[in-house]
């Protein structure tokens, strides 16, 4: 279950009783390791299909938090400048609050969009044309074959992003070190080298299950609705149908996010021929997501597994 994401000149990993962030400095890497927060064992938050959208956004503010601290440890060269309102702003809250209202705007703004993106905008083109396609299941299928284009489309032109090349570089670090970790090697620069930067856990791999499980769920639950509300198929094609349509795919959101982290958390406990298939696209895709790290890389890599590695063998286990 150890896993991370990588930062500005770093990376953060978590494991399962602390988060590490290591980033390079100019004075050399800077390590600080934090106790991780887990849900008691019998709580609500840990049952399958609801720990997963608890797990979405604990990641996502955690992953923030790593990301602005980086900024704040990266060499100086790569740093800005606070705007005069950064200021204002944090010295009317204070410090820690200012902090938090932060990583609430970023959180906020990053699932937005991300929402806004990938899910609003291709049900708002595919409704469009629901005036022609009378099969609910096509529809749905051509919904998620324009989800998948314009995610694929924006992965391949965020990889190809001058500054965004050095922190795929980590990220290829992040998943390699995990890789040699895994593999029950010794953490040393040249095993980690050797390891493929391409892993089933990565995000990239879930965010891509997510589409195709989103096309199974608002298929299935879509044809539901239509069969218990006849009355709403007669209004297809009007603007109140696709608007009723687009907020009930919305509103299922939370259940596409909670069945693809247990397929997800299922994937990375086996290793046969269907999860190699399953898990097939998302890695394809990390040849967008992740570049082959340097040394340096690569020891920030190892600095940070072995900063969240537990003291009992086998706890880290999924």
């Amino acid at each position: 279950m150890i896993g991370g994401q990588a930062l500005i000149e770093g990376i953060m990993m978590r494991g399962p009783e602390k988060d590490a962030i290591v980033v390079r400095t100019s004075k050399g890497m800077e390590t600080e390791v934090h106790p991780r927060r887990l849900a008691p064992p019998k709580s609500f938050k840990r049952w399958p299909f609801i720990r997963g959208i608890f797990n979405f956004f604990d990641s996502q503010a955690v992953g923030v938090k790593a990301l602005m601290r980086s900024a704040d440890l990266a060499p100086e060269e790569m740093q800005e400048e606070p705007s005069k309102f950064d200021k204002w702003l944090e010295k009317a809250l204070g410090n820690e609050t200012f902090q938090k209202v932060i990583v609430g705007i970023a959180m906020t703004m990053g699932v937005g969009l991300s929402v806004l993106l990938f899910f609003l905008l291709p049900m708002v083109i595919s409704g469009f044309m629901d005036g022609f396609i009378k099969s609910n299941l096509l529809l749905n299928l051509v919904e998620g074959l324009i989800r998948m284009v314009i995610f694929m489309t924006y992965m391949i032109l965020i990889s190809r992003m001058g500054e965004m090349k050095r922190v795929f570089g980590y990220h290829g670090a992040e998943h390699k070190t995990i890789r040699c970790y895994e593999a029950g090697l010794p953490l040393t620069v040249e095993n980690v080298r050797a390891q493929t930067r391409l892993h089933p856990r990565c995000g990239t791999s879930f965010l891509l299950v997510v589409m195709v499980i989103s096309i199974l769920i608002f298929s299935v639950a879509s044809s539901l609705l239509l069969a218990v509300c006849p009355q709403l198929g007669e209004m297809r094609g009007s603007g109140l149908y696709r608007f009723i349509m687009i907020v009930f795919k919305l509103l299922l959101l939370p259940l596409v996010v909670g069945v693809t982290y247990e397929i997800n958390r299922w994937a990375g406990r086996h290793d046969n021929w269907f999860t190699k298939i399953l898990t097939a696209p998302g890695m394809w895709m990390q040849y967008f997501t992740t570049n082959e790290p340097d040394d340096s890389m690569i020891e920030v890599g190892i600095a940070a597994v072995e900063a969240v590695l537990p003291e009992k063998e086998g706890s880290d286990l999924w």
